[in-house]
């Protein structure tokens, strides 16, 4: 097993094989400093004239052929079955931000375990890009500065208290969890900021908000530790 961690004190492109505007990716790829392919996601970069600075997996979704055209050095074969590939990446990428484009559309069943991935890795700031929307765990407090009106979701994936400012519909006073109280469908009605006791409360916003997101992490106070054990 290779475990090189990817260090950058800039945010980290990860590419993952599923669901990804063609355009959007592109430019993406263009921008970043850092670019990290999950398994197939490899084959993604290379079309897109780049080469990975790290490949991680188990490569079973990886060709022959396309593992041969890699720099020596960027394949990290993690051989272990008890993950999925995005958390191989994850796990092994410190940077400030990962920006996640491959991992939501398409099949269901991945987009939910790479969900579960945002939660069990807190201590890794990673914001999912779709076509639709972003997706990322909430800090414990974020300030966003958004347009009023802008639709704003918030999904328990365990139990959480949460308070708000500038939402329709706030959450203090809320318990939220799982088959029962979630926070979809809410909406900004001006300064709106954020506050969590766990580290278990997804946040989507459309994916225009993206810019808006990433700079309201940068300014956000902490983040969440690492998971014990």
């Amino acid at each position: 097993m290779n475990s090189k961690i990817v260090q950058s004190d800039a945010p980290v492109l990860l590419v993952g094989g599923g669901a990804a505007e063609p355009a959007v990716l592109a430019a993406a790829v263009r921008a970043a400093e850092t670019v990290v392919a999950a398994d197939g996601g490899a084959a993604r970069v290379l079309a897109l004239g780049r080469m990975p600075d790290a490949v991680y997996g188990d490569m079973d979704s990886l060709a022959p052929e396309i593992q041969e055209r890699l720099a020596p050095g960027v394949l990290r074969p993690v051989d272990e079955q008890d993950s999925t590939d995005f958390d191989k990446c994850l796990r092994h990428i410190a940077a400030p931000v990962v920006l996640g484009h491959g991992f939501l559309g398409d099949r269901l069943d991945h987009q939910l375990a790479a969900m579960t991935v945002l939660c069990l890795r807190p201590e890794r700031r990673c914001v999912l890009v779709g076509a639709e929307d972003v997706v990322m765990l909430c800090p414990p407090e974020i300030a966003l500065a958004l347009a009023p009106g802008t639709r704003l979701s918030l999904f328990p994936m365990g139990p959480v208290t949460a308070r708000s400012q500038g939402l329709r519909w706030p959450l203090d006073g809320l318990a939220f969890r799982p088959a029962g109280v979630i926070g979809t469908s809410n909406e900004v009605t001006g300064p709106l900021r954020l506050w969590m006791d766990a580290p278990v409360m997804l946040l989507i916003l459309p994916v225009a908000c993206l810019s808006e997101l990433l700079a309201a992490l940068a300014a956000a106070p902490g983040a969440w530790p690492a998971r014990a054990g």
